[in-house]
């Protein structure tokens, strides 16, 4: 359908970002891409008060996570070295590579907001999932904008050490919690409204930035294991604090390569 063209042509205009710098496929642009994306869908679209939330929310979302990777670029040491480490691995990569990765994540990140699209274009109304949608999606966007400011706050008091305080004594990657939490909302808001094709549309996407967050808390383990591995203060904080889900006593992803 031509809404859906629209967005992807939206997607792969901002996420060409990534041709700058190659992270930024999967960091700034991937933020930006989102915000973008709800602006477009409240532009198209007429809607109403809850959907023009929806929308908002992901431009509000985007926005913020866009913004702090970059002030993290810029204004974070020891970031930035490892920023500089990843870029210059991607920058290496073939050009032909490239576009493939621009492709694939501008239509993903598509994908990511298709049930609110679905739901826009079906013009269907199911206020229960809308309004569900809603907070969830709100609780996402609190619980990973609290968790990135708590980490750098500590980070500024102790830059060498692991960060156990604020919602890190609950979970390890809670800012990665919080993002499956903002798409599981975006999920949700779909329910009742979309059919199979676009409910499975839907969840390829959400399940895609599911592993995407698991492999990233995944690869943060590695790194911290490496060094703080010979602290026995965060020996003891990662056998007794989940990595990602709170309650759920999953606390090491090392071991799933699958993961990578």
């Amino acid at each position: 359908m031509l809404q859906v063209l629209i967005l992807v042509g939206v997607s792969l205009l901002i996420s060409s970002i990534g041709f700058y710098k190659f992270i930024y496929f999967l960091s700034v642009g991937y933020g930006l891409a989102v915000a973008g994306l709800g602006l477009a869908m409240m532009v198209m679209f007429k809607m109403t008060l809850g959907e023009a939330i929806l929308c908002l929310l992901l431009v509000i979302y985007g926005i913020r996570l866009g913004g702090f990777l970059l002030y993290r670029e810029f204004k974070t040491g020891s970031y930035k070295k490892t920023f500089d480490e990843a870029n210059a691995s991607g920058d290496r990569m073939p050009v032909f590579v490239k576009v493939i990765m621009w492709l694939m994540v501008a239509i993903l990140y598509v994908m990511q907001v298709s049930p609110i699209c679905f739901r826009l274009v079906s013009q269907k109304q199911n206020g229960f999932t809308l309004v569900a949608g809603i907070i969830i999606m709100v609780a996402g966007a609190l619980i990973e904008g609290l968790a990135d400011h708590q980490k750098s706050q500590a980070k500024v008091v102790a830059p060498h050490r692991f960060v156990d305080s604020g919602l890190y004594k609950i979970v390890r990657c809670p800012n990665y919690f919080g993002e499956i939490v903002f798409w599981t909302g975006v999920f949700i808001s779909g329910f009742g409204v979309l059919t199979l094709g676009e409910l499975l549309i839907g969840l390829f996407g959400y399940l895609s930035i599911v592993y995407i967050m698991l492999g990233g808390a995944r690869r943060l383990e590695i790194k911290q294991d490496g060094r703080y591995g010979e602290d026995p203060a965060y020996r003891q904080y990662v056998s007794q604090t989940p990595v990602i889900f709170p309650g759920i006593p999953l606390y090491h992803l090392r071991p799933y390569t699958f993961l990578k």
